[in-house]
């Protein structure tokens, strides 16, 4: 039985497209304080006072619109990565979500069930960027759960890895691979998050969004800035791809509520491109490892309807890496490399 074990954990999905599960699932996600970062009562009047009210149905439409028969995407693509990962890795590969099930708890205990001699657990989550409405909540979750549930073990955190050379080179290969012979202008999607996470996360707390060059000047903070990190993402796999300047952009979509956001927003730089003679469009989701309802529904439907609807001629939407092999084979390399240190 394995000593030391890998536990990936990606962001989770309704445990069905029914508007109860919906409202659950939405319920567990918005209370989050690094999601919605308000005190917490003024969040639980918002939340269950006024989005759980509206939203479940609308979300629950969209849900119902992508949803496999074998469920959700996101958990049925990130299980076949566990096991796939399984396959290229002499260590035992865990599965948990931060919101829903698998839960963080339950694929920690999962692992201890096969393996009881397990001492130390790599947390490994799947997000490339550093954001406190993704990646820093799943590890205080996992911290939380080991602290309660498992104080036998230890854990290790992998960090994020957006600049990382080798998870850079497999997914300029993937977007290569999915670009039409002809195309106009290639956009990369990214999640968007509100400013004011930006500046929380700043640790000199004087550099980020105080001018529009600030993700390119040097700085301590560029460590914990999502804008900064998503930016150099772009940076490093046009310069693999070999594409001019003019022909790619950064957006962010996926904004909630009314508080000021990263921009562009996504839907409204799709809606303009047609009138600027962008006809063939290609978009890829970086900030996502695993296609989902933003990439497969908000991308893959709406806005491709949106952008054929004002002019857009080819709409092209490039998957997730999902269980591609080399990015299976790198995520096996990073656990073993981890517990080597």
């Amino acid at each position: 039985m394995a000593k030391q074990a890998v536990l990936l954990v990606n962001l989770g999905s309704p445990d069905s497209p029914k508007v109860p599960d919906v409202k659950k699932y939405l319920d567990e996600f918005l209370m989050d304080g690094r999601v919605i970062d308000t005190p917490y009562l003024f969040r639980a009047l918002l939340v269950k006072g006024i989005i759980l009210n509206t939203r479940p149905k609308k979300s629950a439409e969209a849900y119902q619109s992508i949803w496999w028969e074998d469920g959700s995407p996101l958990i049925v693509l990130s299980k076949r990565l566990q096991e796939k990962v399984e396959e290229f890795s002499k260590l035992p590969i865990g599965l948990g979500m931060r919101y829903g099930n698998p839960s963080i708890e339950s694929g920690i205990a999962s692992l201890l069930k096969e393996n009881q001699d397990l001492e130390e657990i790599l947390l490994l989550p799947l997000y490339p960027h550093y954001a406190m409405s993704s990646y820093e909540t799943v590890v205080v979750k996992a911290e939380q759960v080991i602290r309660k549930k498992f104080p036998q073990l230890k854990m290790k955190v992998k960090k994020h890895f957006f600049d990382d050379a080798d998870y850079l080179d497999i997914l300029a290969d993937s977007i290569k691979a999915g670009l039409p012979k002809e195309f106009d202008h290639l956009l990369f999607s990214y999640h968007g998050i509100p400013e004011r996470h930006i500046r929380k996360s700043d640790i000199t707390k004087s550099h980020c969004l105080n001018n529009g060059e600030c993700c390119n000047t040097p700085s301590p903070a560029h460590e914990f800035c999502y804008r900064h990190q998503v930016f150099d993402t772009t940076k490093s796999v046009m310069k693999r791809l070999d594409i001019p300047e003019n022909k790619h952009s950064n957006s962010f979509q996926s904004r909630l509520g009314r508080d000021p956001w990263l921009q562009p927003f996504t839907d409204v730089v799709i809606n303009e491109l047609p009138a600027k003679g962008i006809k063939k469009l290609v978009v890829v989701c970086p900030a996502f490892v695993s296609d989902c309802l933003e990439t497969i529904e908000e991308i893959g439907i709406e806005a491709r309807k949106e952008f054929l609807k004002h002019g857009g001629e080819e709409f092209t939407l490039i998957p997730c890496l999902n269980e591609n092999e080399s990015w299976s084979k790198l995520v096996a390399h990073w656990g073993e490399k981890e517990f080597e240190n």
